[in-house]
């Protein structure tokens, strides 16, 4: 997924898009709207009330891997209502969309492994429901606190230091899959694969801008609030 290309607020919508399709689900967690003409980015950002530089930020830095900076002044919790959205679309879309497509090609001659794949699947998407409900929970309130001038007990090294890779089982199941599984309907798994491969890539990229972007902007808002506090 990674390019050398960095875009501006004055690139087309669509060329985004054309560099690389992989970015479309992540339009979709910024409710852009369809229909982007020949709009540029800071175009479709004003319309939609998006911070632009909050945008670009997380685009460039999933195309490229890349960060120059994070910009100043940037409010956390644009990144936050990123998240939660991220999260909203992974549980209510990409989630059960897998599961169907994974139900589907299933073979009826595998009765005795089918439901161990289904529980192994299920077991995975409880994993991660409770890893998004503690952000949810703990985290963003947190931020939220932070962001309003409040003081708290709980810090962003917390999160950090038990921030878990909630792909890796998503892993183990895909390669359960291409191991061992034989199927009379390959095309239908092979489907359910490539969903399995893109979410696990997905919640990749989900945890590389919690690693990357949220947390060091937290924790730089937090030193500049204990330095203030020491004046």
């Amino acid at each position: 997924m990674a390019t050398a290309r960095r875009f501006a607020a004055s690139d087309r919508v669509t060329d985004l898009v054309m560099e690389d399709y992989n970015i479309l689900p992540v339009l979709s967690r910024f409710s852009l709207p369809l229909g982007f003409d020949n709009k540029t980015i800071g175009q479709l950002c004003a319309e939609a009330g998006i911070d632009a530089d909050a945008f670009l930020l997380i685009i460039n830095f999933l195309v490229s891997g890349q960060i120059d900076r994070l910009p100043d002044g940037m409010s956390p919790m644009v990144i936050v209502d990123f998240l939660r959205n991220s999260h909203d679309y992974f549980i209510t879309y990409k989630f059960p969309h897998i599961r169907a497509n994974l139900l589907a090609a299933l073979d009826e001659s595998h009765s005795d492994i089918n439901p161990i794949i289904v529980k192994f699947y299920d077991d995975y998407i409880s994993q991660v429901r409770k890893h998004f409900a503690y952000e949810e929970d703990t985290v963003f309130p947190y931020i939220e606190a932070l962001t309003s001038g409040k003081s708290s007990e709980y810090n962003i090294d917390i999160f950090r230091r038990h921030h878990d890779e909630v792909g890796d089982r998503l892993a183990e199941l895909k390669n359960i899959i291409l191991r061992y599984y034989t199927t009379s309907m390959p095309y239908r798994m092979y489907d359910a694969l490539v969903d399995i491969f893109n979410c696990e890539e997905d919640l990749e990229s989900h945890a590389d801008i919690e690693n990357h972007i949220l947390i060091p902007l937290i924790a730089s808002m937090e030193q500049r609030n204990s330095a203030d506090s020491h004046l």
